[in-house]
């Protein structure tokens, strides 16, 4: 991928809208923009630069910071690429008085969905651990793979039921399985039932799923009460953020028993991921990938193109987050 444009670009880059980079664009972003704005990275900006610049795309996950956001006194527009924003420093945006933040949106939420009742099916039926046991020729030599258990019917509580918790929902519910849910608040049209705390759901469920956003109030929200509540049969899936579980408790409470398994996409630091997770045949691993699929990148790169037109066109942007 060719480097963004020069803060000096002369001539029809002169005319382009200025858009500030938080890092460089990833190659399906820079085809879907390509020569519509003029780029440059933050890190770069010159003193015109920065008197300038309206709009920050921030691609991935890359920290932005109060500090960053303070340099440019003319922003107006964060385009941020993800649906998740602990990356943002939030209440700086908030202070900044006329500036709006989008997100990707409902982009990621189908192929999410997908991913984490993957997952549940994964850790219930065993099916990394039965594979294993089938490539080192165990099924020959030890007999067949030990039972697990069946996803059909499970009692499933889906901590957040925003646009991916209620697709999971919706796909687990045709397993036959009993859904609940914990959010910020009762969702009046909403058919399932309703508990006030991530414990109080945990200890009704055989399954916990987490696809809500990482923020103050949900870090470590899932600690090791509400595993013990969750129970030695019980599975957690995260396809949310690491930090919404203790991660040093998630450990010990599978190496101790007090849960069962655990289908896991997302850790607190990543890419480290605890090396005794490693070991463990009863937990399913992926490195963030739930969200990404060829699709999905494609319907991100729409959001942001339309968000970024909508903005220098003085139209409604899609998808702005509420600060």
């Amino acid at each position: 991928m060719p480097p963004p444009a020069a803060h000096g670009a002369a001539g029809a880059a002169g005319d382009k809208p200025l858009v500030l980079l938080a890092q460089p664009l990833f190659p399906n972003f820079a085809a879907a923009l390509e020569g519509r704005y003029r780029f440059v990275l933050a890190g770069d900006a010159d003193a015109a630069t920065v008197a300038e610049a309206r709009v920050l795309l921030v691609p991935g996950l890359v920290a932005v910071t109060a500090d960053l956001i303070d340099r440019f006194p003319a922003l107006e527009l964060m385009v941020a690429t993800s649906v998740g924003l602990d990356h943002v420093d939030l209440r700086a945006c908030r202070h900044r008085r006329g500036l709006a933040v989008t997100n990707a949106g409902v982009a990621f939420s189908v192929d999410t969905a997908d991913y984490a009742v993957g997952l549940v099916v994964a850790v219930l039926r065993r099916v990394a651990a039965a594979e294993a046991h089938l490539r080192r020729g165990a099924w020959a030599t030890d007999g067949e793979f030990p039972l697990a258990t069946k996803v059909s019917g499970k009692r499933v509580g889906i901590l957040g039921l925003g646009s991916i918790g209620t697709l999971v929902a919706r796909r687990l519910a045709a397993f036959g399985c009993r859904i609940a849910y914990n959010s910020r608040s009762p969702k009046p049209s909403c058919p399932y039932e309703f508990y006030p705390t991530a414990r109080a759901l945990a200890a009704a469920s055989d399954v916990l799923v987490l696809s809500c956003a990482l923020t103050e109030e949900t870090r470590r929200v899932v600690d090791r009460g509400v595993m013990e509540a969750l129970g030695a049969g019980g599975v957690l899936v995260n396809v949310g953020r690491g930090g919404l579980v203790d991660e040093p408790e998630l450990v010990r409470c599978l190496q101790e028993g007090v849960i069962g398994g655990a289908g896991l996409d997302v850790y607190e630091d990543e890419p480290e991921v605890p090396p005794e997770l490693l070991a463990m045949d009863n937990v399913v691993l992926s490195g963030h990938r739930a969200v990404l699929t060829a699709e999905s990148m494609r319907g991100v790169a729409e959001v942001v193109a339309g968000n970024l037109e909508a903005f220098f066109a003085g139209r409604p942007l899609l998808s702005p987050v509420t600060l």
